[in-house]
Order: C-alpha cells, then sequence, then structure tokens
C-alpha cells in the first residue's frame, strides 16, 4: 500500500466542476492499493499518516503530526501509484488491485483513519470518479509512504552500492533500476531522506 503525503495549506476536490471536499491547512494524500495489500497494510499507513511529524513547533522543523495541530486530511484514492514502468513507455498497472476489492479496502483504510483521528477532520475523493485535485502544497513537503521496503538496485558501474555492501554478491545478481519490493519490512528509502514506516 502505497501514499504520497504532500503537507498543504489547503486542498480541494471536483467532479464534473463541483467541489466534492475541500480542507485547510493538513495532509493531502494520494493512496494506491496493490493486489496483495491486506488489513495489516492499513494498520500501518494509517498511524504512519497521522503520526508523521511533517510540521513546524515553536520554530522547530519536523516537529509535530497533523494531529498535533488540528489539521484535516484529505484522502484519494489513486490506483496509478502502483504502476509498473521498467518496461516500454506504457504504465502497467497490473500490480494495481481490482477495483472492486480496492474499493472495499479503501473503504476500511477510511474508516481506519477516522478512528484513529477526529472523523470530520477526514475527507475524501469519490471512488472511481475522474477528479479534479487542487492544492497548495507548504514548503514544498511531499513524502512517498509504503507498507514494503523499497531498495534501489545499483546499476552495473553506478555509484549505488548500499545493496551490494549489506547483501553481498545478491546485488550484482539483478542489475536493473527498478525497485523491488520485500513484505517483511515496513520503510521506504527514497534517496538521501529516509522514511521509516515501520
Amino acid at each position: 500500500m502505497r501514499a504520497i503525503v504532500q503537507r498543504v495549506a489547503s486542498a480541494s476536490v471536483s467532479v464534473e466542476g463541483n467541489v466534492i471536499s475541500s480542507i485547510s491547512r493538513g495532509l493531502m494524500v494520494l493512496v494506491g492499493i496493490g493486489t496483495d495489500d491486506t488489513l495489516a497494510d492499513v494498520e500501518t499507513l494509517t498511524n504512519k499518516i497521522l503520526n508523521i511529524r511533517v510540521f513546524d513547533a515553536n520554530g522547530t522543523m519536523w516537529k509535530s503530526s497533523v494531529k498535533d495541530i488540528a489539521g484535516e486530511v484529505l484522502c484519494v484514492s489513486q490506483f496509478t501509484l502502483m504502476a509498473n514502468t521498467t518496461k516500454g513507455n506504457k504504465p502497467d498497472f497490473h500490480r494495481a488491485m481490482s477495483s472492486n476489492a480496492s474499493r472495499e479496502l479503501y473503504a476500511t483504510f477510511l474508516e481506519k483513519m477516522q478512528q484513529l483521528y477526529v472523523p470530520d477532520r477526514i475527507q475524501d475523493g469519490q471512488f472511481g470518479a475522474m477528479m479534479n485535485v487542487s492544492l497548495t502544497n507548504e514548503g514544498p513537503v511531499t513524502l512517498t509512504l509504503d507498507t514494503r521496503k523499497f531498495e534501489y538496485v545499483p546499476v552495473s558501474g553506478g555509484t549505488g552500492s548500499k545493496k551490494s555492501s549489506e547483501n553481498g554478491s545478491k546485488g550484482t545478481e539483478n542489475q536493473t533500476a527498478d525497485v523491488v519490493a520485500s513484505r517483511s519490512a515496513a520503510s521506504v528509502n527514497s534517496g538521501p531522506n529516509e522514511v521509516d514506516v515501520s
């Protein structure tokens, strides 16, 4: 289960020209659901979104969560986050959960968000609809969260050696720039900035 989390001054979702949801200061969250995501992924992601410290407090950066500032959260289902773009130029969405199953799990995700926070401060788009999303990103601050562990596999001759140094010769057996998902750990590595979702 993946999420793109943006710290926003405001955000809104429109369908057919009508604004159906809007928030003031808080988080704009795009949520992608994979074929094998479960309730455990929902639990991990909801807790991380609501508790990750992306807001400032008393002049100190990265001090407060959206709950700490009594902010709002606008969630939008986004199956395209599960795209595989390693072959050709057309995105492959086979890793995304089917519409009916993902609708149910996404509803569970929203319910969990409301249970863990103030229900009125959790807003939603319209599942499956063509939506226009507008926002003002503060910072900008944008984070990628994932309930599975991702590692960049070093390319032959490249400078990235983290995976090969940790796993011996295993890194040299898979010379590809794609990210590899592992169910055993729940964290995200995005270059120099790491976000742990364990």
